[in-house]
């Protein structure tokens, strides 16, 4: 479904609750290093929740609204329902905003984590193919996205390629090796471009490609009404799944009920593991580019794990 930009937040909720409803009360909320995140209640009693930025950065909303309505189309598991995006001029600087239903979290509970891992696996089955160009498609591309997005602050490669291998190669490692690149050493950026050309020796051609969200760590999942799980944040592309099971292991990992629940599925095979820092490489290469050398350590172990 594609959404119209608003060129004012009162013309959004205008048209989507009617002229007589009122803002009555705005608050700002925590979390989120990019976007500033507000809830917003309505004279109605309806309440959203709002992201906002520079209004130069509308792009970040634009796709989102994307990701969100990428992972609504497979029937699979649940996102926030999009209201509506746009900029407004404010009365003092513009804004870009996004407006999402608000979904009232609950503690986390072990039907969650088992209906997370399940539906989790029934997106990673989903049809792929839709999120590929038909030109992309037809010239035996299996691998990115319909367009680019972002991943964090950071531009995200999407750009079709008819191997996995070559995709992560090409799309995600190199452009954040390329943006990493005053932190490394000569010797250590001939390990880098070594690790590079031989990634085939390390990472396998999924059985099937899959439609990810990303960007899959516990701060972008959401516990609702009855243990429903909900995805928000999303930075999709079609990949190997290795990829988004990888994530949720590297900021402390989801309680091991996911993960059994999640291989039932059968998609994992006995060698992911050793593949894992290899695709969490490239997180811990986007956070040292956005938040500096105190990921470097972290970085520079996964390279010497894998090359000499």
């Amino acid at each position: 479904m594609k959404l119209q930009q608003y060129t004012s937040l009162a013309r959004a909720l205008a048209t989507n609750y009617g002229i007589d409803v009122k803002l009555s009360r705005t608050f700002r909320l925590s979390g989120g290093d990019i976007n500033k995140a507000y809830g917003i209640e309505l004279s109605n009693g309806t309440d959203i929740f709002m992201k906002a930025n520079e209004k130069e950065n509308i792009d970040f909303f634009t796709q989102e609204v994307n990701n969100l309505n990428a992972i609504s189309k497979t029937k699979t598991i649940s996102t926030p329902e999009v209201i509506a995006y746009g900029t407004d001029d404010g009365e003092n600087v513009g804004y870009s905003f996004l407006l999402l239903k608000y979904i009232p979290e609950e503690k986390t509970t072990n039907q969650f984590w088992e209906s997370l891992a399940h539906k989790l696996s029934q997106l990673h089955k989903s049809d792929a193919t839709i999120f590929l160009s038909k030109d992309d498609f037809d010239a035996g591309c299996n691998f990115g996205f319909l367009q680019d997005n972002y991943i964090g602050r950071t531009k995200q490669i999407n750009s079709a390629k008819k191997s996995w291998i070559e995709f992560f190669r090409d799309n995600r490692l190199a452009p954040q090796f390329k943006l990493a690149q005053k932190y490394f050493s000569e010797s250590e950026s001939k390990k880098i471009t070594k690790l590079l050309d031989n990634l085939d020796k390390f990472l396998v051609e999924p059985k099937f490609p899959s439609l990810l969200h990303g960007d899959l760590w516990s701060g972008n999942i959401l516990c609702g009404k009855n243990s429903e799980p909900y995805l928000i944040d999303p930075a999709c592309y079609v990949g190997n799944l290795e990829a988004d099971i990888a994530m949720t292991e590297l900021f402390g990992g989801f309680p091991q009920r996911f993960y059994s629940a999640y291989e039932e599925s059968g998609f994992l095979d006995s060698e992911y593991t050793s593949r894992r820092d290899l695709y969490n490489l490239y997180h811990v290469l986007n956070h040292l580019n956005l938040f500096g050398q105190n990921y470097l350590s972290a970085a520079k172990a996964i390279i010497d794990n894998y090359v000499d």
